[in-house]
C-alpha cells in the first residue's frame, strides 16, 4: 500500500475544505496544522499510513474496538492496520499532524514500527499531555513545518530526527487506558489469533501470498488445537474463526483492487489463492460481484489508482 493511496472522507452535507495533497516530493511524509481539516467527522476506515497527531479541542476517537472521548489536549498515534474514526465534538479544533511511511523512519522491515509500544495493534493510542509536554511536542510539530518550507539539502534527514524526537518523547509518558485488557486464557489466546491476522497486512507484493490462510494453520502457529481456537474465538467475538479470515482477506482484496493496479491473478496470489478462479469465487460469494465488476464500480467513486488525495483529520 502507499500513503499516496486515495482514501474517502465521511459525506457531511457542508464539505470540509478539501484536504492537503501528498506530492510526489512527499510521499513518505508530511505535516499539517489540523485546522478546518478536522472539524469534519471521518469515516471509520483503514488508512495507509502512520499518523501522529498533536489535538485540541474535544472529540471522540474510535480505535479498534475502543473509544476515547479526547477533551483536553492529546497526542494521538494511529496505525494503517488499525481502522480508526474522528467525530468532532467542540467547534474549535486546533493542533498539529503528521502522515508518514514506515520505510521514512527506516529501511529495517525486521525492526518495524508495528512492534513499537506506541503504534502496536492492542496499544493504547492516546496520551494525554500537561502543559510542558503540550509545548514540547508543539515546538517539534512547528520545526516539522518550518523545515518543509525550507531548501535545506538534508531536510528528510532533519524531518526523520523531529519524528524520532517526538516518538522517544511520547515512549517517556503513561498512556491514557479506560479499558480492559484479556486477563483469562481463552481472551489471550483471542488476542493473538487477531494479531497474528492484522500481521500479514497490508500486502505489499503478489509472492510469496499469505502464509496463515486457514484456522489450523492459525492453531498450529499458536501451538493449540483447531477446536480449542475456534470455540475461544466463538465464544469471545460471536464470530467463527474462519469468518474473521474472510472478512480480513475481502477487506484487503478491496483494497488492492482499489488502490493498485494489480491484476485479479496477481491479487489472488498475494492473498494466498492457489488458483485466481477460487479467489473469484471466493469474493463473488461475499459480495455478488466479480473483482473486476466491482474494481470498475468503486473505482470512479475513489479516483483512480495512484491519486494523491489524502482525507485526514
Amino acid at each position: 500500500m502507499s500513503i499516496s493511496a486515495p482514501i474517502a472522507a465521511a459525506h457531511s452535507p457542508h464539505p470540509a475544505p478539501a484536504p492537503p495533497q501528498l506530492t510526489a516530493a512527499s510521499s513518505r511524509f508530511n505535516v499539517f496544522e489540523r485546522g478546518q481539516f478536522c472539524r469534519q467527522p471521518v469515516s471509520y476506515s483503514r488508512r495507509d499510513f502512520y499518523k501522529i497527531a498533536l489535538v485540541t479541542g474535544t472529540g471522540r476517537l474510535d480505535y479498534a474496538t475502543r473509544t476515547v472521548l479526547l477533551d483536553r489536549p492529546a497526542l494521538m498515534f494511529s496505525n494503517p492496520l488499525v481502522p480508526y474514526s474522528w467525530e468532532p465534538i467542540s467547534a474549535e479544533q486546533g493542533g498539529y499532524f503528521c502522515l508518514f511511511s514506515e520505510d521514512f523512519l527506516s529501511t529495517d522491515r525486521s525492526a518495524g514500527l508495528q512492534e513499537s509500544p506506541l503504534f502496536k495493534r492492542n496499544s493504547d493510542p492516546v496520551y494525554f499531555v500537561n502543559d510542558e509536554q503540550f509545548s514540547t511536542f508543539s515546538q517539534l510539530f512547528g520545526k516539522m513545518l518550518a523545515e518543509m518550507e525550507s531548501g535545506y539539502l538534508y531536510k528528510q534527514d532533519l524531518l526523520r530526527t523531529y519524528v524520532q524526537l517526538l516518538l522517544h518523547e511520547a515512549l517517556k509518558m503513561q498512556p491514557h487506558t479506560t479499558y480492559q485488557q484479556p486477563h483469562n486464557a481463552a481472551a489471550r489466546l483471542v488476542s493473538l489469533f487477531l494479531e497474528l491476522l492484522e500481521r500479514q497486512f497490508p500486502i505489499d507484493a503478489p509472492t510469496p501470498g499469505l502464509q496463515l490462510r486457514t484456522p489450523g494453520d492459525f492453531a498450529r502457529q499458536l501451538s493449540v488445537h483447531v477446536n480449542h481456537l475456534n470455540r475461544a474465538v466463538r465464544e469471545l467475538t460471536g464470530q467463527t474463526t474462519s469468518a474473521h479470515l474472510a472478512r480480513r482477506v475481502l477487506a484487503e482484496a478491496k483494497a488492492l483492487l482499489l488502490h493498485t493496479g494489480w491484476g485479479t491473478a496477481e491479487i489472488a496470489y498475494g492473498l494466498g489463492f492457489e488458483y485466481p478462479n477460487h479467489f473469484n469465487s471466493f469474493f463473488k460469494k461475499h459480495t455478488g460481484r466479480t473483482p473486476l465488476a466491482w474494481r470498475e464500480q468503486a473505482a470512479p467513486a475513489a479516483g483512480a489508482p495512484g491519486a494523491v488525495l489524502v482525507a485526514i483529520t
